[in-house]
């Protein structure tokens, strides 16, 4: 079986378990749940949105990885309340977010690299240094996030506990691990362009030029 039927096979499948959990939770009249999930849903549904719209084709890897940290962290996590249960859940997954949100930003400027009509070309550094930057501000914003949700709806996403009940402890170290995350990813796509070692994300790199010649003067 091809990888790209398989990454899309795992992907209708978490999203099976997803729509699964929005019956029972209506059946069981538990709205909040309900309401979490149906939109936990239409996340999962972005990339699909964004290639049937925006005409962007993006690698069924990267989908399946996205939709992964979006079912752990949103679903385990928030409705299943896995951070409750799991002490390293929430390091695990601002760990993973930080590479994550490193490779996007990576692939973004990478590609802004890789893009004639645009006519610049940035240093390795400076592609490794804005991968960086971009996962810790977006970290960052998903900081600022939980803090209204925790203070307009009456969440706990901060986990805040007797011993710090104002969650700044829980703030700060997520945003640790995800800087460290973050670092590392940033560290492999300077040495994949610097010194030409091996980066995974380089299969996703070609498959997205590849896939969408017309935003690179390629067809």
């Amino acid at each position: 079986m091809q990888a790209p039927l398989i990454h899309r096979r795992l992907t209708l499948f978490l999203q099976a378990i997803l729509v699964l959990e929005v019956i029972i939770a209506v059946w069981n009249q538990q709205w909040i749940t309900a309401v979490i999930t149906i939109g936990i849903i239409l996340v999962t549904l972005g990339p699909l949105f964004i290639e049937k719209f925006l005409h962007v084709f993006i690698p069924t890897e990267f989908v399946l990885l996205t939709i992964a940290f979006v079912f752990a962290s949103l679903f385990l996590g928030e409705v299943r309340d896995y951070y409750a249960r799991f002490w390293w859940w929430d390091i695990a997954l601002h760990s993973s977010s930080g590479f994550l949100l490193g490779v996007i930003g990576f692939l973004l400027v990478h590609l802004l690299n890789e893009t004639e009509n645009i006519g610049v070309h940035m240093k390795p550094g400076f592609v490794a240094f804005f991968a960086f930057l971009f996962a810790v501000g977006m970290g960052a914003l998903w900081e600022i996030f939980e803090f209204g949700m925790d203070s307009i709806f009456g969440m706990n996403m901060q986990k805040a506990m007797l011993a710090d009940p104002s969650g700044l402890t829980d703030t700060m170290w997520d945003m640790i691990v995800n800087a460290m995350g973050a670092f590392i990813i940033s560290f492999m796509g300077w040495l994949y362009l610097k010194r030409n070692k091996t980066f995974f994300v380089k299969i996703w790199i070609h498959k997205f030029i590849e896939r969408n010649p017309g935003m690179f003067n390629e067809g």
